[in-house]
């Protein structure tokens, strides 16, 4: 532990680290505060329809966007001294992301009746939402946009900082929509909570207005598009696919059991996304950069079980907590008609425990560029949880959905020893490369 706070306290400008803390607690209390007014207005059945809503609009925003935006921070930040491949690849991902988008929204705008078919059944009223997502899905589009040229430009303070402004605009309009508006005020408010962080962004970038004369059409590289093609094929598993994996989870218990039994599984998620991101946000600031320094297996065996010491049996202790106290913490994120969600606790837990532990090691993945490994690990997980979860949930109930996600990352994990297996456990050469 004294090894990764020395590290975060000499990579990491400390102002940079506590603004990111703040804006982690501001999402984290953000979240658990809509979840409390979505349990008191609206209930379990409004939740269900509330998460489907919720992974349509993320798959179709990632896809919207073709993964490209964290390949334009990489290459933004590495041209942004060369005014003609700054603008080659300003103006690729720009015209690319515009067209896909627009053809999304089209889509979404005149397709609403069938979507709405798909992730609401036997509600027929809502594509009126779909098409509000429809119109302001460009301005999601282009605030990411924005974004990556800020970080590509290293403005990470600008960034953290209008997220924090964004939680806090998105918190209250869907406050005040779920107060109003009931479960029509929430879906409304998952339709646009992206897309009103635009007009902070653009406030936010607007010295850097003179970029807008680097958007050409006649700049638009193939040969850039391929180098962004990587990004798009990485994102299109864990970004776009998931979304859709959990939906269709989602919309199985609904058939098969209830609307309100999806409502508590969707509860359940709820919570373990609000304390993994806890523990996410410290191996983002600190694995990937380690990962991504380190030449040799030794050292890399070194730094994942030197990570496994320092914040595994924290974080472990954290989740024994959080299980003893599983009835407190369902009452006061949600209300007491959120009981059944203690059932599932145990199975998710150990399941989040070990996701954890398999996750430190795929990181190796995008830190050297692993793309094939990436790519072919994230495939077998979006099955195999797919899988699991409805053969789980056939033979157990709703029980079944949480013991899938158990069962699916053990088997990951699996797989990722059998990758990296001789790296952390066999004889290896001083001087011999990780990915080797």
């Amino acid at each position: 532990m004294k090894k990764l706070l020395a590290y975060i306290n000499e990579k990491v400008l400390v102002k940079i680290v506590s603004l990111k803390a703040i804006s982690l607690f501001v999402k984290i209390f953000s979240g658990i505060l809509t979840s409390k007014a979505i349990a008191v207005f609206i209930g379990a059945e409004g939740l269900a329809l509330i998460g489907n809503l919720r992974n349509f609009t993320s798959a179709i925003q990632s896809i919207s966007i073709l993964g490209l935006y964290n390949g334009a921070v990489r290459y933004i930040a590495e041209f942004k001294e060369d005014v003609i491949k700054l603008s080659k690849t300003i103006s690729t991902v720009f015209y690319l992301g515009f067209t896909t988008t627009i053809f999304m929204s089209f889509f979404c705008y005149f397709f609403a009746g069938d979507i709405n078919d798909l992730i609401f059944p036997s509600y027929n009223n809502y594509a009126y939402v779909i098409r509000i997502f429809a119109i302001v899905l460009p301005f999601f589009a282009l605030n990411m946009f924005s974004f990556s040229i800020m970080n590509g430009f290293s403005k990470y303070k600008n960034l953290i900082i209008i997220n924090i402004i964004g939680q806090m605009l998105g918190l209250s309009v869907a406050l005040v929509l779920i107060y109003q508006k009931k479960i029509d005020g929430a879906l409304i408010s998952v339709a646009i909570a992206e897309a009103l962080i635009l007009l902070i962004t653009l406030v936010g970038i607007i010295h850097r207005r003179s970029l807008v004369g680097l958007i050409q059409v006649e700049r638009i590289s193939f040969s850039m598009a391929k180098k962004l093609s990587p990004y798009t094929m990485m994102a299109f598993f864990s970004a776009m696919i998931l979304p859709f994996v959990f939906l269709a989870i989602r919309s199985y218990i609904i058939d098969h059991i209830s609307y309100k039994d999806a409502g508590f599984w969707e509860a359940m998620t709820r919570i373990s996304k609000y304390y993994l991101m806890l523990v996410t946000s410290i191996m983002g600031l600190y694995i990937i950069p380690r990962f991504s320094e380190i030449e040799t297996v030794k050292e890399f065996r070194k730094e994942v079980f030197g990570f496994y010491k320092a914040v595994i049996p924290l974080f472990a202790l954290g989740l024994v907590l959080i299980y003893l106290f599983r009835s407190f913490i369902v009452r006061f994120v949600f209300s007491e008609e959120f009981e059944p969600v203690e059932e599932l606790f145990l199975w998710q837990l150990l399941g989040d425990f070990v996701k954890v532990l398999s996750t430190v090691i795929a990181y190796q993945f995008l830190a050297k560029k692993m793309f094939w490994h990436y790519i072919v690990t994230e495939a077998f997980l979006v099955i195999i949880l797919y899988v699991t979860s409805i053969y789980f949930i056939k033979v157990f109930g709703l029980e079944g959905a949480v013991i899938g996600h158990l069962v699916s990352y053990l088997m990951y994990f699996g797989v990722i020893l059998l990758i990296f297996g001789s790296s952390l456990f066999g004889v290896v050469n001083e001087n011999e490369k990780p990915s080797e």
